[in-house]
Protein backbone atom coordinates (compact mmCIF):
# COMPACT_ATOMS: atom_id res chain seq x y z
CA UNK A 1 0.00 0.00 0.00
CA UNK A 2 2.89 2.31 0.56
CA UNK A 3 6.57 2.40 -0.95
CA UNK A 4 8.37 3.70 2.48
CA UNK A 5 10.05 1.10 4.89
CA UNK A 6 8.54 2.32 8.08
CA UNK A 7 11.05 0.74 10.40
CA UNK A 8 13.02 4.54 10.57
CA UNK A 9 9.91 6.14 11.53
CA UNK A 10 10.65 6.12 15.55
CA UNK A 11 11.93 9.10 17.76
CA UNK A 12 15.59 9.33 17.43
CA UNK A 13 16.20 8.42 21.12
CA UNK A 14 14.96 5.43 20.52
CA UNK A 15 17.98 5.00 18.57
CA UNK A 16 19.97 5.98 20.72
CA UNK A 17 18.87 4.34 24.42
CA UNK A 18 18.70 1.09 22.01
CA UNK A 19 22.60 1.57 21.45
CA UNK A 20 23.21 2.79 25.08
CA UNK A 21 21.28 -0.43 26.31
CA UNK A 22 23.24 -3.06 23.20
CA UNK A 23 26.83 -1.24 25.18
CA UNK A 24 25.54 -1.14 28.87
CA UNK A 25 24.30 -4.92 28.23
CA UNK A 26 20.62 -3.84 29.12
CA UNK A 27 19.51 -4.52 25.49
CA UNK A 28 18.13 -8.18 26.46
CA UNK A 29 16.96 -7.07 29.51
CA UNK A 30 13.01 -8.23 29.47
CA UNK A 31 10.48 -4.54 29.82
CA UNK A 32 6.93 -3.82 29.82
CA UNK A 33 5.36 -0.70 28.45
CA UNK A 34 1.92 0.19 28.62
CA UNK A 35 0.52 2.66 26.09
CA UNK A 36 -2.69 4.58 27.87
CA UNK A 37 -4.42 8.26 27.65
CA UNK A 38 -4.59 10.45 30.16
CA UNK A 39 -8.12 12.85 28.93
CA UNK A 40 -10.65 11.70 26.48
CA UNK A 41 -10.76 14.32 24.01
CA UNK A 42 -13.62 17.09 23.60
CA UNK A 43 -14.72 16.48 27.48
CA UNK A 44 -16.32 13.46 26.54
CA UNK A 45 -17.07 10.63 28.79
CA UNK A 46 -15.13 7.72 26.64
CA UNK A 47 -12.66 6.86 23.56
CA UNK A 48 -12.67 4.25 20.72
CA UNK A 49 -9.49 2.08 20.58
CA UNK A 50 -8.56 2.23 17.15
CA UNK A 51 -4.73 1.40 15.04
CA UNK A 52 -4.47 -2.29 16.32
CA UNK A 53 -3.95 -3.70 12.63
CA UNK A 54 -1.76 -1.27 11.77
CA UNK A 55 0.86 -2.30 14.53
CA UNK A 56 0.46 -5.65 13.90
CA UNK A 57 1.61 -5.03 10.30
CA UNK A 58 4.36 -2.98 11.29
CA UNK A 59 5.65 -5.34 13.93
CA UNK A 60 5.45 -8.23 11.02
CA UNK A 61 7.44 -6.50 8.87
CA UNK A 62 10.44 -4.74 11.07
CA UNK A 63 13.52 -4.56 9.78
CA UNK A 64 16.30 -2.33 9.07
CA UNK A 65 17.37 -2.46 5.64
CA UNK A 66 20.95 -1.62 4.61
CA UNK A 67 20.17 1.80 3.87
CA UNK A 68 18.80 1.91 7.46
CA UNK A 69 21.96 0.75 8.49
CA UNK A 70 23.88 2.93 6.25
CA UNK A 71 22.30 5.98 7.26
CA UNK A 72 22.45 5.23 10.97
CA UNK A 73 26.15 4.94 10.35
CA UNK A 74 26.48 8.04 8.55
CA UNK A 75 25.51 9.85 11.91
CA UNK A 76 28.39 8.75 13.38
CA UNK A 77 27.37 7.85 16.53
CA UNK A 78 26.27 4.35 16.80
CA UNK A 79 28.75 1.63 17.59
CA UNK A 80 29.41 -0.93 14.50
CA UNK A 81 28.42 -3.94 17.23
CA UNK A 82 25.23 -2.14 17.22
CA UNK A 83 24.79 -1.82 13.50
CA UNK A 84 25.82 -5.09 13.20
CA UNK A 85 23.22 -6.40 15.50
CA UNK A 86 20.24 -4.52 13.69
CA UNK A 87 21.14 -6.46 10.71
CA UNK A 88 19.08 -9.41 12.43
CA UNK A 89 16.37 -7.19 14.39
CA UNK A 90 13.33 -8.91 14.96
CA UNK A 91 10.85 -8.00 17.40
CA UNK A 92 10.97 -11.43 19.74
CA UNK A 93 8.32 -10.20 22.79
CA UNK A 94 4.92 -10.33 23.48
CA UNK A 95 1.82 -7.46 22.86
CA UNK A 96 -1.81 -7.83 24.43
CA UNK A 97 -4.33 -4.98 23.55
CA UNK A 98 -7.72 -4.62 23.77
CA UNK A 99 -9.79 -4.86 20.49
CA UNK A 100 -10.17 -2.41 17.90
CA UNK A 101 -13.43 -0.41 18.76
CA UNK A 102 -13.97 -1.17 22.80
CA UNK A 103 -14.56 2.19 24.16
CA UNK A 104 -11.97 2.91 26.53
CA UNK A 105 -11.25 5.39 28.96
CA UNK A 106 -8.47 7.22 30.66
CA UNK A 107 -5.33 5.34 32.28
CA UNK A 108 -5.79 2.03 31.55
CA UNK A 109 -3.74 -0.20 29.12
CA UNK A 110 -5.14 -0.18 25.46
CA UNK A 111 -2.06 -1.61 24.21
CA UNK A 112 0.97 -3.60 26.94
CA UNK A 113 4.29 -4.59 25.70
CA UNK A 114 6.58 -7.30 26.81
CA UNK A 115 10.04 -7.63 25.29
CA UNK A 116 14.10 -7.08 25.72
CA UNK A 117 14.44 -3.44 26.14
CA UNK A 118 15.80 -2.26 22.89
CA UNK A 119 12.66 -3.83 20.72
CA UNK A 120 10.21 -2.66 23.18
CA UNK A 121 11.76 1.01 23.45
CA UNK A 122 11.99 0.84 19.85
CA UNK A 123 8.48 0.32 18.72
CA UNK A 124 7.13 3.31 20.77
CA UNK A 125 6.49 5.99 17.79
CA UNK A 126 5.25 4.46 15.32
CA UNK A 127 3.15 2.18 18.22
CA UNK A 128 1.91 5.62 19.64
CA UNK A 129 1.04 7.71 16.31
CA UNK A 130 -1.27 4.57 14.95
CA UNK A 131 -3.02 4.77 18.62
CA UNK A 132 -3.44 8.30 18.94
CA UNK A 133 -4.32 8.94 15.15
CA UNK A 134 -6.96 6.19 14.89
CA UNK A 135 -8.58 6.19 18.09
CA UNK A 136 -8.81 10.02 17.86
CA UNK A 137 -11.20 9.70 15.21
CA UNK A 138 -13.26 6.77 15.99
CA UNK A 139 -13.84 8.94 19.03
CA UNK A 140 -15.26 11.65 16.76
CA UNK A 141 -16.86 9.83 14.79
CA UNK A 142 -18.80 7.96 17.26
CA UNK A 143 -19.60 11.21 18.36
CA UNK A 144 -21.10 12.38 14.99
CA UNK A 145 -22.78 9.61 14.60
CA UNK A 146 -24.60 9.32 17.80
CA UNK A 147 -25.57 12.99 17.45
CA UNK A 148 -27.13 12.33 14.13
CA UNK A 149 -29.85 10.15 16.13
CA UNK A 150 -29.52 7.04 13.53
CA UNK A 151 -29.40 9.15 10.27
CA UNK A 152 -26.36 7.95 8.04
CA UNK A 153 -22.88 9.46 8.28
CA UNK A 154 -20.39 9.83 5.60
CA UNK A 155 -16.72 10.52 5.99
CA UNK A 156 -16.13 13.55 3.73
CA UNK A 157 -12.75 14.75 4.54
CA UNK A 158 -9.59 13.79 2.53
CA UNK A 159 -8.81 16.66 1.25
CA UNK A 160 -8.46 18.35 4.60
CA UNK A 161 -6.68 15.74 6.30
CA UNK A 162 -3.24 15.93 7.40
CA UNK A 163 -1.53 13.72 4.36
CA UNK A 164 -2.26 10.74 2.48
CA UNK A 165 -2.58 8.52 5.30
CA UNK A 166 -4.56 10.78 7.75
CA UNK A 167 -7.50 10.43 4.50
CA UNK A 168 -6.97 6.93 4.17
CA UNK A 169 -6.41 5.47 7.92
CA UNK A 170 -9.12 8.25 9.59
CA UNK A 171 -11.39 6.98 7.10
CA UNK A 172 -10.65 3.57 8.38
CA UNK A 173 -10.93 4.96 11.90
CA UNK A 174 -14.03 7.23 11.15
CA UNK A 175 -15.80 3.49 9.80
CA UNK A 176 -14.76 1.93 13.05
CA UNK A 177 -16.45 4.91 15.03
CA UNK A 178 -20.35 4.38 12.54
CA UNK A 179 -20.02 6.18 9.39
CA UNK A 180 -21.50 4.01 6.82
CA UNK A 181 -19.01 5.37 4.05
CA UNK A 182 -16.36 7.62 3.12
CA UNK A 183 -15.33 10.11 -0.38
CA UNK A 184 -11.67 8.46 0.01
CA UNK A 185 -12.01 5.78 -3.02
CA UNK A 186 -8.77 4.43 -1.78
CA UNK A 187 -9.75 3.29 1.67
CA UNK A 188 -12.61 1.39 0.12
CA UNK A 189 -9.97 -0.76 -2.03
CA UNK A 190 -7.39 -0.98 1.10
CA UNK A 191 -9.62 -1.14 3.95
CA UNK A 192 -12.94 -2.23 2.62
CA UNK A 193 -14.97 1.04 3.84
CA UNK A 194 -17.78 1.86 1.01
CA UNK A 195 -16.60 4.74 -0.66
CA UNK A 196 -19.38 7.10 -2.04
CA UNK A 197 -20.21 10.45 -3.73
CA UNK A 198 -22.08 12.12 -6.76
CA UNK A 199 -21.06 15.55 -8.40
CA UNK A 200 -19.09 18.56 -7.15
CA UNK A 201 -20.36 22.23 -8.11
CA UNK A 202 -18.44 21.76 -10.59
CA UNK A 203 -20.23 19.54 -12.37
CA UNK A 204 -23.47 22.16 -12.37
CA UNK A 205 -20.85 24.69 -14.03
CA UNK A 206 -19.91 22.69 -16.54
CA UNK A 207 -23.96 22.81 -18.15
CA UNK A 208 -25.56 25.30 -20.22
CA UNK A 209 -27.62 25.60 -17.22
CA UNK A 210 -28.48 23.61 -13.83
CA UNK A 211 -31.35 21.40 -15.44
CA UNK A 212 -29.30 20.30 -17.97
CA UNK A 213 -26.75 19.24 -15.45
CA UNK A 214 -29.30 17.37 -13.61
CA UNK A 215 -31.06 15.36 -15.86
CA UNK A 216 -27.75 14.35 -17.78
CA UNK A 217 -26.45 13.01 -14.30
CA UNK A 218 -29.55 10.99 -13.67
CA UNK A 219 -29.10 9.79 -17.52
CA UNK A 220 -25.91 8.24 -16.61
CA UNK A 221 -26.34 7.19 -12.94
CA UNK A 222 -30.28 6.91 -12.55
CA UNK A 223 -29.57 4.25 -9.59
CA UNK A 224 -27.00 6.34 -7.75
CA UNK A 225 -28.79 10.11 -8.20
CA UNK A 226 -28.42 13.10 -5.53
CA UNK A 227 -27.86 16.13 -6.82
CA UNK A 228 -26.22 19.09 -5.44
CA UNK A 229 -29.04 22.40 -5.80
CA UNK A 230 -27.16 25.05 -4.27
CA UNK A 231 -24.44 25.82 -7.10
CA UNK A 232 -27.28 29.16 -7.46
CA UNK A 233 -30.24 29.15 -5.89
CA UNK A 234 -31.63 26.37 -3.46
CA UNK A 235 -35.32 27.49 -3.41
CA UNK A 236 -35.36 29.01 -6.65
CA UNK A 237 -33.81 27.25 -9.23
CA UNK A 238 -32.26 24.05 -7.36
CA UNK A 239 -35.02 22.01 -5.67
CA UNK A 240 -37.47 22.61 -8.76
CA UNK A 241 -34.83 21.67 -11.27
CA UNK A 242 -34.06 18.35 -9.24
CA UNK A 243 -38.05 17.90 -9.15
CA UNK A 244 -38.41 17.92 -12.94
CA UNK A 245 -35.20 15.70 -13.36
CA UNK A 246 -36.24 13.27 -11.22
CA UNK A 247 -40.07 13.07 -13.04
CA UNK A 248 -38.58 13.17 -16.40
CA UNK A 249 -35.75 11.06 -16.42
CA UNK A 250 -36.16 8.67 -13.08
CA UNK A 251 -39.23 8.37 -13.04
CA UNK A 252 -40.54 6.77 -15.54
CA UNK A 253 -37.56 4.16 -15.59
CA UNK A 254 -39.20 2.81 -12.32
CA UNK A 255 -36.36 4.50 -9.91
CA UNK A 256 -37.74 5.31 -6.89
CA UNK A 257 -34.17 5.54 -5.14
CA UNK A 258 -33.07 9.47 -5.04
CA UNK A 259 -31.87 12.85 -3.68
CA UNK A 260 -30.88 15.85 -2.99
CA UNK A 261 -27.71 17.84 -1.62
CA UNK A 262 -27.12 20.75 0.84
CA UNK A 263 -23.65 22.14 0.85
CA UNK A 264 -24.58 25.84 2.55
CA UNK A 265 -27.05 27.79 4.08
CA UNK A 266 -29.25 27.57 7.10
CA UNK A 267 -29.52 23.84 7.14
CA UNK A 268 -32.63 23.77 9.61
CA UNK A 269 -34.66 26.66 7.55
CA UNK A 270 -33.86 25.34 4.48
CA UNK A 271 -34.35 21.53 4.98
CA UNK A 272 -37.86 22.30 6.05
CA UNK A 273 -38.53 24.21 3.12
CA UNK A 274 -37.03 21.46 0.52
CA UNK A 275 -39.25 18.82 2.41
CA UNK A 276 -42.00 20.72 1.51
CA UNK A 277 -41.23 21.55 -2.03
CA UNK A 278 -41.05 17.77 -2.19
CA UNK A 279 -43.71 16.52 -0.58
CA UNK A 280 -45.79 18.55 -2.62
CA UNK A 281 -44.16 17.32 -5.63
CA UNK A 282 -45.30 14.05 -4.81
CA UNK A 283 -41.44 13.05 -4.08
CA UNK A 284 -41.34 12.17 -0.71
CA UNK A 285 -39.22 9.99 -0.37
CA UNK A 286 -36.49 11.96 -1.57
CA UNK A 287 -33.64 12.02 0.37
CA UNK A 288 -32.23 14.62 2.33
CA UNK A 289 -28.24 15.29 2.79
CA UNK A 290 -26.79 18.14 3.81
CA UNK A 291 -22.82 18.99 4.31
CA UNK A 292 -21.16 22.17 5.34
CA UNK A 293 -18.39 22.03 8.54
CA UNK A 294 -20.61 20.07 10.52
CA UNK A 295 -19.83 18.34 13.83
CA UNK A 296 -21.46 16.67 16.50
CA UNK A 297 -22.69 20.06 18.29
CA UNK A 298 -24.31 21.48 15.29
CA UNK A 299 -26.33 17.99 14.14
CA UNK A 300 -27.51 17.94 17.68
CA UNK A 301 -28.74 21.57 17.42
CA UNK A 302 -30.36 21.69 13.72
CA UNK A 303 -32.03 17.87 14.60
CA UNK A 304 -33.25 19.60 17.84
CA UNK A 305 -34.39 22.27 15.69
CA UNK A 306 -36.42 20.49 13.34
CA UNK A 307 -34.46 19.92 10.19
CA UNK A 308 -35.50 17.85 7.88
CA UNK A 309 -32.44 15.38 7.00
CA UNK A 310 -31.96 12.26 6.16
CA UNK A 311 -28.28 11.49 5.81
CA UNK A 312 -24.84 14.20 6.45
CA UNK A 313 -21.69 13.97 5.25
CA UNK A 314 -18.71 15.53 7.63
CA UNK A 315 -15.51 16.69 6.07
CA UNK A 316 -12.79 18.52 7.83
CA UNK A 317 -13.99 18.38 11.70
CA UNK A 318 -14.18 14.67 11.65
CA UNK A 319 -11.01 13.59 9.49
CA UNK A 320 -8.90 16.52 11.26
CA UNK A 321 -11.17 16.42 15.00
CA UNK A 322 -11.04 19.98 14.74
CA UNK A 323 -12.35 20.88 18.06
CA UNK A 324 -9.49 18.60 19.90
CA UNK A 325 -7.14 17.36 17.87
CA UNK A 326 -4.79 15.35 20.13
CA UNK A 327 -5.35 12.13 21.63
CA UNK A 328 -2.29 12.11 23.85
CA UNK A 329 -1.69 8.50 24.23
CA UNK A 330 2.03 7.94 26.10
CA UNK A 331 4.15 4.75 26.70
CA UNK A 332 5.67 4.18 29.38
CA UNK A 333 7.88 1.80 31.75
CA UNK A 334 5.48 -0.20 34.20
CA UNK A 335 8.05 -3.09 35.16
CA UNK A 336 10.90 -5.09 34.08
CA UNK A 337 11.97 -8.66 34.90
CA UNK A 338 14.78 -9.95 37.04
CA UNK A 339 17.28 -12.72 36.00
CA UNK A 340 15.48 -15.21 38.16
CA UNK A 341 12.06 -14.17 36.28
CA UNK A 342 10.17 -12.37 38.76
CA UNK A 343 8.45 -9.38 38.09
CA UNK A 344 9.39 -5.73 38.98
CA UNK A 345 7.45 -3.09 38.98
CA UNK A 346 8.62 0.34 38.27
CA UNK A 347 6.81 3.64 38.14
CA UNK A 348 7.57 7.05 37.27
CA UNK A 349 6.32 10.14 39.71
CA UNK A 350 5.98 13.89 38.47
CA UNK A 351 4.66 16.97 40.68
CA UNK A 352 1.80 16.55 37.97
CA UNK A 353 -0.38 13.95 39.89
CA UNK A 354 -2.33 12.76 36.56
CA UNK A 355 1.76 11.91 35.33
CA UNK A 356 2.30 9.75 38.13
CA UNK A 357 1.71 6.20 36.18
CA UNK A 358 -0.22 3.04 37.60
CA UNK A 359 3.03 0.53 37.79
CA UNK A 360 3.14 -3.31 37.03
CA UNK A 361 2.31 -5.85 34.83
CA UNK A 362 -1.60 -5.50 34.71
CA UNK A 363 -4.39 -7.08 33.70
CA UNK A 364 -7.93 -4.80 32.61
CA UNK A 365 -11.15 -6.03 33.47
CA UNK A 366 -14.69 -4.53 32.52
CA UNK A 367 -17.34 -4.93 35.18
CA UNK A 368 -21.06 -4.96 33.87
CA UNK A 369 -24.20 -5.45 36.03
CA UNK A 370 -26.06 -8.36 35.38
CA UNK A 371 -29.21 -6.99 35.05
CA UNK A 372 -28.81 -4.35 32.69
CA UNK A 373 -25.68 -5.70 31.07
CA UNK A 374 -23.98 -2.15 31.35
CA UNK A 375 -20.60 -1.29 32.07
CA UNK A 376 -20.27 -0.06 35.91
CA UNK A 377 -16.67 0.27 35.83
CA UNK A 378 -13.02 -1.00 34.88
CA UNK A 379 -10.68 -2.53 37.61
CA UNK A 380 -6.91 -3.11 37.05
CA UNK A 381 -5.34 -5.42 38.46
CA UNK A 382 -1.96 -7.22 38.90
CA UNK A 383 -1.44 -9.88 36.29
CA UNK A 384 -1.40 -13.06 38.56
CA UNK A 385 -5.41 -11.26 40.24
CA UNK A 386 -8.45 -12.91 39.41
CA UNK A 387 -11.63 -11.29 39.85
CA UNK A 388 -14.03 -13.85 41.53
CA UNK A 389 -17.43 -12.27 40.04
CA UNK A 390 -19.34 -14.98 42.58
CA UNK A 391 -18.70 -12.79 45.18
CA UNK A 392 -18.76 -9.39 46.73
CA UNK A 393 -16.03 -7.20 45.30
CA UNK A 394 -15.44 -3.69 46.96
CA UNK A 395 -14.14 -0.92 44.00
CA UNK A 396 -12.96 2.30 45.29
CA UNK A 397 -12.12 5.61 43.34
CA UNK A 398 -7.99 5.53 42.81
CA UNK A 399 -8.16 9.33 43.59
CA UNK A 400 -10.18 9.76 45.98
CA UNK A 401 -10.00 6.38 47.68
CA UNK A 402 -13.26 7.29 50.59
CA UNK A 403 -15.79 6.63 47.23
CA UNK A 404 -16.29 3.25 47.64
CA UNK A 405 -18.78 0.62 46.55
CA UNK A 406 -19.39 -3.16 47.06
CA UNK A 407 -20.71 -4.65 43.82
CA UNK A 408 -22.50 -8.18 44.16
CA UNK A 409 -24.58 -8.60 41.06
CA UNK A 410 -21.96 -8.45 38.78
CA UNK A 411 -19.68 -10.36 36.01
CA UNK A 412 -16.05 -9.70 34.77
CA UNK A 413 -14.54 -9.74 31.67
CA UNK A 414 -10.78 -9.41 30.70
CA UNK A 415 -10.44 -6.34 28.27
CA UNK A 416 -7.01 -7.34 27.28
CA UNK A 417 -6.07 -10.05 24.12
CA UNK A 418 -2.96 -11.62 23.42
CA UNK A 419 -1.40 -10.41 20.15
CA UNK A 420 2.06 -11.51 19.63
CA UNK A 421 3.87 -14.20 21.37
CA UNK A 422 7.33 -14.61 21.40
CA UNK A 423 7.36 -12.16 18.25
CA UNK A 424 4.24 -14.44 16.69
CA UNK A 425 1.03 -12.85 15.88
CA UNK A 426 -1.51 -15.02 17.68
CA UNK A 427 -4.85 -12.46 16.56
CA UNK A 428 -7.09 -12.58 14.16
CA UNK A 429 -8.03 -9.15 12.81
CA UNK A 430 -11.49 -9.32 12.59
CA UNK A 431 -12.99 -7.42 9.20
CA UNK A 432 -13.33 -4.06 9.78
CA UNK A 433 -17.22 -4.34 9.00
CA UNK A 434 -17.07 -7.09 12.57
CA UNK A 435 -14.56 -4.41 14.09
CA UNK A 436 -17.31 -1.74 13.27
CA UNK A 437 -20.72 -3.91 14.72
CA UNK A 438 -18.22 -5.13 17.80
CA UNK A 439 -17.77 -1.14 18.64
CA UNK A 440 -21.86 0.42 18.33
CA UNK A 441 -22.72 -3.21 20.43
CA UNK A 442 -20.06 -2.11 23.13
CA UNK A 443 -20.78 1.59 23.06
CA UNK A 444 -24.43 0.55 23.51
CA UNK A 445 -23.41 -0.86 26.86
CA UNK A 446 -22.02 1.82 28.32
CA UNK A 447 -24.77 4.33 30.98
CA UNK A 448 -26.24 7.16 28.76
CA UNK A 449 -24.84 9.34 31.46
CA UNK A 450 -21.54 8.58 30.19
CA UNK A 451 -22.37 9.10 26.69
CA UNK A 452 -23.42 12.76 27.43
CA UNK A 453 -21.47 15.33 25.17
CA UNK A 454 -20.88 17.87 27.77
CA UNK A 455 -20.24 17.15 31.41
CA UNK A 456 -20.32 13.37 31.12
CA UNK A 457 -20.67 11.04 34.21
CA UNK A 458 -17.51 9.88 35.09
CA UNK A 459 -16.41 5.90 34.75
CA UNK A 460 -14.01 4.91 37.34
CA UNK A 461 -11.22 2.74 36.40
CA UNK A 462 -9.94 1.37 39.77
CA UNK A 463 -7.07 -0.44 41.26
CA UNK A 464 -7.36 -3.51 42.58
CA UNK A 465 -6.25 -3.71 46.41
CA UNK A 466 -2.96 -5.56 45.49
CA UNK A 467 -2.00 -2.87 42.93
CA UNK A 468 -3.10 -0.06 45.15
CA UNK A 469 -0.76 -0.93 47.70
CA UNK A 470 1.98 -1.79 45.35
CA UNK A 471 1.79 1.77 44.05
CA UNK A 472 2.08 3.49 47.59
CA UNK A 473 4.59 1.43 48.65
CA UNK A 474 6.78 2.56 45.41
CA UNK A 475 5.50 6.33 45.78
CA UNK A 476 6.78 5.88 49.18
CA UNK A 477 10.04 4.60 48.60
CA UNK A 478 10.96 6.73 45.07
CA UNK A 479 10.15 9.95 46.90
CA UNK A 480 13.28 12.00 47.39
CA UNK A 481 15.34 9.84 45.22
Amino acid sequence: MTPYNYTLLCDFYELTMANGYFLSGKGDEIAYFDVFFRRVPDGGGFAIAAGLEQIIDYIKNLKFTDEDIAFLRGKKLFSEDFLEYLKSFKFTGDIWAVPEGTPIFPNEPILTVRAPAIQAQFIETYVLLCVNHQSLIATKANRIVRAAQGRAVAEFGSRRAQGADGAMLGARAAYIGGCGSTACTISDREFGVPCSGTMAHSWVQMFDNEYDAFRTYCEVYPNNATLLIDTYDVIGSGVPNAIRAFKEVLLPKGVKSFGVRLDSGDITYLTKKIRKMLDEAGLPQCRIVVSNSLDEFIIRDIIHQGAQVDAFGVGERLITAKSDPVFGGVYKLVAKEKENGSIQPKIKISENAIKITNPHFKKLYRIYDKDSNEAVADMLCVHDEVIDDSQPLEIFDPENTWKRKTLTNFYARELSVPVFKNGECVYECPSLSEIKDYCADRVAHLWDEVKRFENPHKYYVDLSTKLWDIKMKLLSEKRGK
